[in-house]
């Protein structure tokens, strides 16, 4: 299901992109594992890197498209997945800045999403990506500068301005909270209370976060 709480409604790609050999590939789940998949089409079953998050949307027997990135090496090939073309060319952005590898690049989209990379690269908040396994301090500056002017991440008034989440994510993370569950509970709840103060935030946040835990030690 999309986020409400969207930052990044346009992506613009310098000319020069280039289209994969390998485009797309649809067909039925074969098999899925932690982070990747196996796809037949006629016959032949491609063995598909993908998100996380994308894995646990798939199922043996179930139809799918994916946009695909097929990266070749002198000693090996490798196929990546997106079930949106936004995420094909978040994926293949990240791949152009030196030091991010489709590994890296997986990670990123799988942890931030789109927005969440639109997010980062627009305020220039390299922390969001060293968040990220396998992202260090210098390559998280240097996605920020690789990437600025490459996405469009237009932020509206009607939503709270992203310092402000941000403000409150880091907060939270403080309190001994796990990040991915801020981040999520965060961004909803910035999306439902789009005139929320840091502080209003911060306790809506608090006891959704609360309950969640409360729910999880009642079982």
């Amino acid at each position: 299901m999309a986020s409400s709480y969207r930052f990044l409604q346009a992506i613009k790609v310098i000319r020069g992109y280039s289209l994969p050999v390998i485009a797309s590939i649809s067909g039925t789940v074969s098999r899925v594992g932690l982070a990747d998949t196996v796809i037949e089409v006629g016959g032949i079953g491609y063995f598909v890197n993908v998100t996380t998050k994308t894995a646990l949307e798939l199922k043996p027997g179930l139809n799918t498209k994916f946009h695909t990135a097929h990266i070749i090496r002198e000693d090996s090939q490798a196929l990546f997945g997106f079930l949106t073309e936004e995420e094909l060319v978040a994926f293949s952005l990240l791949c152009s800045v030196s030091g991010v590898g489709p590994k890296s690049a997986l990670a990123v989209i799988g942890s931030l999403g789109v927005d969440g990379l639109a997010q980062a690269v627009g305020s220039a908040d390299d922390a969001m990506f060293r968040s990220v396994s396998g992202i260090g301090p210098k390559t998280a500056k240097l996605i920020v500068l690789s990437l600025t002017g490459k996405l469009v991440s237009p932020i509206t008034q009607s939503t709270p301005a992203l310092s402000q989440v941000t403000n409150v994510i880091a907060a939270l993370v403080g309190l001994g909270y796990q990040e991915r569950a801020v981040r999520k509970t965060v961004e909803d709840s910035a999306a439902t209370n789009p005139t929320a103060t840091e502080q209003e935030l911060i306790r809506f946040a608090l006891s959704q976060l609360s309950n969640a835990r409360k729910i999880g030690n009642d079982e």
